[in-house]
């Protein structure tokens, strides 16, 4: 698409954003709401607008290539992706569940589920891909040097002269068997009767009449095969059929005009940086004694005329105020009040104060003695607001017909950098400024007889002993080495894990359609596989971006459960790959026999959380998170699972806002641990269920249709039917055994049947209803469900409660 689509596409968004703005901006200040129902529709619309506006900024900001405009988007895709943070955790207090379900918000606005689903910013990555690519390389050749990829195969060395010889061989053996099917065919021509018998002479007659039907045959079939074509690109236009992911030309057109913007967007990346720099060093050398002049003379008025109404020489404000620049603005005109005004003010500003938090203790305790939902201050609003009055002033109106190219513009950055000059040149004046007052304040008080003013010496803050805002730093036990011998020593130790690349959107499932009318009814559904958005949720977009995780609410472990084959590795993988994190591996079997005794495991710790916080986004993993946890061990296990049991808790509470940590563990026998420290460990709990009708027809299309010989009518559905208990891995691991690539080189002339797919996968293990009602009813006593039944409990209790009371007024007036 071209910069004028994107424009538009942002001024389109820009329109909607603004209303959204205001539409929150009401919400945050209306009262508490104490119907369940009516605080799910309002915050569950603002989420799903919030997340339609920030897919397109995400659009506009990766393909646009406008410096000036991409700084603006990126301040409001960051601040609507924090928004929409903010307001899940709010959804999720209110339906005490992960999973959210609105689709009577998507019928109102006329939208589908997949256009809902948070698109990952490709920044993430972008903005990083050359230090990522470098870190896997490094980690490659590591690994390849230790022999864990295979042996490094050096090519042969070889001279011209045995190259040719080489070339030769070759050519000679070509020849000769060129020389040999040449005799064959002449020996097998001299064998043969020159003589034509009579039926020879009579087929000879009968050429004709052959050609005409083989003519017609063939005439016959190719119009078939045209028909057959033009219905099927008729069923694939009107979505009957499932399209072929072959990579057209077109594809790759789209791709290469991708690829050029990026370009374009480095370039003038540095085009604008360089501008910067030239500018300001111009505006130095050409306005800098200008400004100079200009703010003594004003400074000098300013005591001129301040010293001729009240006979006082003023002090200048200090550089944390902001200088003489706050004289000259709203607050500065405040700051000239004559200190018995100030002190009344003061006086006034107190009661009023002490009357407001009174009213506000007041309101607190009416809000704590209702129940109901009130909105939690955003973090983001305002820097949503400010980022929208900015595009109203800067870009709405703007005329843009005379940068087709979208360079740069050097009037934006002229007056930028002057306003940047100024306050430089501010800073150094007010210096020598209040040095001039202080001389003359001397000056004044020698001639009215007084003394000079003694300055006070500021008091040293004595800091108290105690525990209070104190913290306690970790002693570093590396101090003397580099961060890359430390990331070396895990990583030869393997530690330090290659993650397979691979995107979230390659985890495939089906949204639940049936389960926003289940919870209407009053029923508790069972989530499908529509998980990925809660991955991105607390797992990829909080470490993406340092004001994501510094301002929404803190997520510092997930732990994602589920039975054999359901995905759990694949989306640990995929995160590190949106993000080009660094994967740790503290499985109990991956860490037995390292860092032995008590004190290597203090050093084993160490030296994750500490390499993890430098190379930052890191996912530490750990498969069988219920191990370090279980209460019997089993005597065939030598890994020592129980060596993190204390330091895993530490481990996850040692994570703030500044890191861009997470621990991500998964299980497929959660229940096996201790529940209480399990979840004292893991913030958050996901759990993967065997997948439906819907996830599983869709995964068979997404699997088979790849391979452009399978015809696309084939019987996904029926596949789908009989695989009712099996995983997505089981199913991807018996189409890869089956689709080999002699077999796919053969499906021109035998197409692929039912029958190989089932005979491959009855080999394999479904989920069975035994370890399904395990897995329920661990689910049931995770915290957020415990909690779901209480406020249910609660709830049914109150409705009791209001019944009898009507009946007894009804009884009463009887």
């Amino acid at each position: 698409m071209s910069n004028e689509t994107y424009n538009e596409l942002w001024k389109n968004t820009q329109t909607t954003l603004a209303e959204l703005v205001q539409m929150d901006t009401n919400l945050q200040n209306a009262k508490l709401q104490k119907d369940r129902k009516k605080a799910h529709n309002t915050v569950s619309e603002l989420y799903v607008r919030y997340i339609i506006v920030c897919n397109k900024l995400e659009l506009c900001y990766d393909q646009m290539i406008q410096p000036q405009k991409r700084i603006l988007i990126k301040k409001l895709l960051d601040s609507c992706l924090g928004r929409i943070l903010e307001l899940k955790h709010e959804l999720v207090e209110i339906d005490i569940s992960e999973y959210n379900y609105f689709d009577d918000i998507l019928v109102k606005l006329n939208v589908t589920p997949q256009e809902v689903e948070i698109q990952v910013p490709r920044y993430f990555r972008h903005e990083r891909l050359k230090e990522i690519t470098e870190r896997r390389k490094y980690i490659e050749g590591v690994l390849k040097n230790i022999g864990v990829l295979g042996e490094v195969i050096v090519p042969k060395q070889m001279t011209e002269s045995e190259a040719i010889r080489l070339i030769q061989a070759h050519e000679r053996a070509r020849q000769g068997r060129i020389r040999f099917q040449f005799m064959k065919e002449i020996r097998q021509m001299t064998d043969k009767s020159v003589i034509k018998s009579e039926s020879e002479v009579r087929d000879e007659l009968k050429e004709r009449a052959a050609v005409i039907k083989i003519q017609k045959v063939w005439r016959g079939y190719a119009t078939r095969c045209k028909i057959y074509k033009r219905r099927l690109e008729e069923m694939l236009l009107i979505g009957m059929l499932q399209p072929s992911q072959e990579i057209t030309e077109n594809a790759r057109q789209a791709e290469r005009i991708k690829e050029e913007r990026y370009e374009k967007q480095i370039k003038y990346q540095e085009l604008y940086e360089n501008l910067l720099v030239e500018i300001k060093e111009r505006i130095y050398k050409e306005k800098k004694a200008m400004m100079e002049e200009n703010i003594r003379s004003e400074v000098r008025n300013w005591v001129n005329t301040y010293f001729q109404q009240t006979g006082k020489i003023p002090d200048l404000p200090s550089a944390e105020c902001g200088g003489s620049k706050i004289i000259f603005s709203r607050q500065g005109t405040e700051s000239t009040i004559s200190k018995s005004t100030a002190i009344s003010s003061k006086e006034s500003k107190r009661s009023k104060k002490s009357k407001s938090k009174k009213d506000s203790d007041a309101e607190q305790s009416e809000e704590e003695t209702e129940q109901g939902f009130k909105p939690m201050p955003s973090n983001f609003l305002s820097e949503l607001a400010l980022a929208n009055q900015e595009y109203q002033e800067i870009w709405k109106d703007k005329d843009e017909s005379m940068n087709a190219a979208q360079l740069p513009y050097l009037d934006m950055i002229e007056k930028e950098k002057t306003k940047e000059v100024e306050n430089e040149v501010r800073l150094t004046v007010d210096e020598t400024l209040r040095d001039d007052i202080e001389a003359l304040q001397n000056a004044l008080d020698r001639d009215r007889g007084l003394r000079g003013k003694h300055t006070k010496k500021a008091q040293k803050k004595i800091r108290r002993s105690g525990k209070k805002n104190k913290k306690k730093k970790e002693k570093d036990l590396t101090p003397d080495r580099t961060t890359e011998s430390l990331f070396e020593e895990l990583l030869t130790e393997g530690i330090i894990k290659l993650p397979a690349e691979i995107l979230l959107s390659d985890f495939k499932g089906e949204k639940s359609f049936a389960n926003y009318d289940l919870r209407e009814n009053g029923k508790d559904p069972l989530h499908s596989l529509d998980i990925r958005q809660l991955i991105a949720e607390y797992c990829i977009l909080p470490l993406g971006s340092n004001i994501l995780r510094q301002l929404t609410p803190l997520v510092r472990s997930v732990l994602i459960a589920g039975p054999r084959g359901s995905g759990k590795k694949m989306l640990v993988n995929a995160i590190c790959t949106e993000l080009g994190a660094t994967l740790f591996d503290i499985t109990p079997a991956n860490i037995a026999g390292k860092y032995p005794g008590k004190l290597g495991l203090i050093m084993l710790v160490h030296l994750v959380s500490k390499v993890a916080r430098l190379l930052q986004p890191s996912v530490i993993f750990i498969d069988g998170a219920e191990k370090p946890f279980v209460k019997k061990i089993s005597k065939a296990d030598k890994t020592e699972p129980k060596r993190l049991k204390k330091d895993l808790p530490k481990l996850v509470k040692s994570i703030t806002s500044e890191d861009k940590v997470i621990l991500i563990g998964i299980s497929n026998l959660p229940w096996d641990g201790d529940q209480k420290l399990l979840y004292q460990t893991y913030d958050k709990i996901i759990y993967i269920p065997r997948p439906d009708y819907g996830t599983m027809s869709l995964i068979w299309k997404e699997l088979l249709y790849k391979h452009s010989g399978i015809n696309r009518q084939f019987d996904t559905s029926a596949m789908a039917k009989l695989c009712d208990g099996f995983t997505v891995g089981t199913v991807l691991t018996s189409i890869n055994e089956v689709m080999t690539t002699k077999r796919i080189v053969q499906l021109r002339t035998h197409p692929l049947t039912h029958g190989e797919l089932i005979n491959m996968l009855s080999t394999r293990d479904p989920v069975y209803c035994e370890e399904e009602d395990a897995f329920l009813a661990w689910l049931t006593k995770t915290p957020i469900y415990r909690k779901k039944q209480r406020a249910l409990e609660l709830e049914r209790q109150q409705l009791e409660e209001a019944n009898e009371k009507q009946k007894r007024k009804g009884k009463k007036l009887s």
